[in-house]
């Protein structure tokens, strides 16, 4: 039988996803303190430069408003996926940064793309379709918790608002479902059960039919 304690709480489940929505935080105060504006060192498709952007971006946001939405499902996301997925953890974020970001650089509108709304697809769509896949029940449930709480963001992998970058929702939702494919053998699989045998089983044959042991004739000796 699998050990549970796979799902066991790690400290990664929890300082990861609090550096990462502190450092957004902090670099948006450190512009509003000191009056810079890091939009430039977003993803600027097509442009060498821009390229700098697929590792920037995540940091950078554009207003308050836009960073409050994106904090919370981070910091959800985040902890979901080490407390889920630990032993892959890294591996989907880091990877899953930098293709989504060069996706995103490839096929965006020539604008600078900011702000951890592609990191939050990528987290979402590998989490929701990675339990399904499995067919674990615990990660089915996370999956169903995931699409209750976030479900609605999948109209903005569409082209709904021009100062939306769903060019950069679509690429971290596509590659968030290439890694639930790619890593489904990897970290928490569906769970195998092996049954112990007891005294019971040798009433049945291996077919499963009822098939009790013989009895032994006892002699009998006439005490004459």
């Amino acid at each position: 039988m699998q050990n549970n304690n796979a799902f066991s709480y790690h400290k990664n489940v929890l300082w990861i996803p609090v550096v990462s929505v502190m450092a957004i935080w902090l670099i948006y105060w450190i512009e509003i303190r000191f009056g810079y504006n890091f939009n430039k060192y977003g993803i600027l498709p097509r442009d060498f430069k821009g390229l700098r952007g697929i590792f920037f971006s995540p940091f950078i946001h554009s207003n308050v408003s836009h960073l409050s939405n994106n904090s919370v499902p981070l910091f959800v996301l985040l902890a979901s996926l080490f407390y889920f997925y630990r032993q892959i953890a890294h591996k989907v974020l880091i990877y899953g940064i930098v293709l989504s970001g060069f996706f995103c650089w490839c096929i965006a509108r020539d604008s600078y793309h900011i702000g951890a709304s592609g990191t939050i697809y990528l987290l979402f769509s590998f989490i929701f379709f990675s339990g399904i896949i499995r067919k674990h029940y615990r990660l089915i449930a996370m999956s169903l918790i995931v699409i209750f709480l976030y479900g609605s963001m999948i109209w903005f992998i569409l082209p709904t608002e021009d100062s939306v970058s769903w060019e950069g929702h679509l690429s971290g939702f596509s590659i968030g479902l290439l890694f639930s494919f790619l890593y489904r053998h990897q970290g928490i699989v569906k769970e195998q059960y092996q049954f112990s045998t007891s005294e019971f089983d040798s009433f049945f044959d291996e077919n499963g039919n009822f098939s009790p042991p013989k009895l032994e004739e006892e002699s009998y000796e006439d005490p004459e």
